[in-house]
């Protein structure tokens, strides 16, 4: 698909196509009304079973600094994963992209982690629900260890409700701290396939609640 055509021929339902088929959209730039497709020859995932937490990360998810939600600000968390930061002027989130993922959030397919101190949002992350295969896409922060926090409240929800695939698109040495890694696309593909076989429970954490960040490391020491 060309880049001039992908704006307005891809809906919610192609996009989770496309996901079931190891590609995703991306802009060039926030002011770019084009998307084009994207599939990395080396894919970025963290697997699971080896999620690492550094002990002062995990201090601090336990202190309760922070109270993390689900679903209850998803735009405003896209638009925080959209704005610059430090070391990044510049996004690929645009109009469309922001559009597409609001759809999908709405069809129960796209679901936002947010963290906040008090009534500020200090961070947060968003992606895509498919099977048992999350699809990290974006994560922002305000406030320092915000998206930190966030992330491993993700990834004990997921490991709560049977997901076996974290698929990060690409690694960047943040995420490699916590155990990152590359695997060609013909071994993602694999992966992919057998995470889109079954059902997992988004929801096997409360979704109505803020969860406490013992009961988030408590299933980190349930690992076998």
């Amino acid at each position: 698909m060309s880049r001039e055509t992908a704006a307005s021929e891809i809906t919610p339902e192609l996009l989770l196509r496309a996901y079931a088929c190891g590609i995703f959209p991306m802009a060039e730039s926030v002011d770019d009304p084009t998307l084009f497709w994207v599939e990395p020859k080396m894919r970025g995932v963290i697997p699971l079973e080896s999620f690492r937490i550094p002990s002062r990360l995990a201090r601090t998810v336990r202190s309760d600094s922070f109270t993390v939600t689900v679903d209850t600000a998803f735009k405003a968390v896209i638009d925080g994963c959209a704005a610059p930061q430090p070391g990044r002027d510049n996004t690929w989130i645009n109009r469309r992209i922001r559009e597409l993922y609001i759809a999908l959030h709405e069809l129960n397919h796209c679901h936002s982690v947010e963290v906040w101190q008090g009534d500020q949002l200090a961070g947060g992350l968003y992606g895509v629900r498919l099977g048992r295969a999350f699809f990290g896409e974006s994560m922002f922060h305000v406030v320092r260890d915000a998206s930190k926090v966030a992330l491993v409240h993700l990834v004990a929800r997921l490991i709560a409700g049977g997901f076996v695939l974290l698929d990060t698109q690409f690694v960047t040495d943040h995420l490699r701290g916590f155990g990152a890694i590359e695997i060609p696309r013909r071994r993602y593909r694999m992966l992919l396939d057998a995470a889109l076989e079954g059902r997992a429970d988004f929801g096997a954490l409360p979704l109505d609640r803020p969860v406490p960040g013992a009961d988030a490391l408590q299933v980190f020491a349930g690992r076998t």
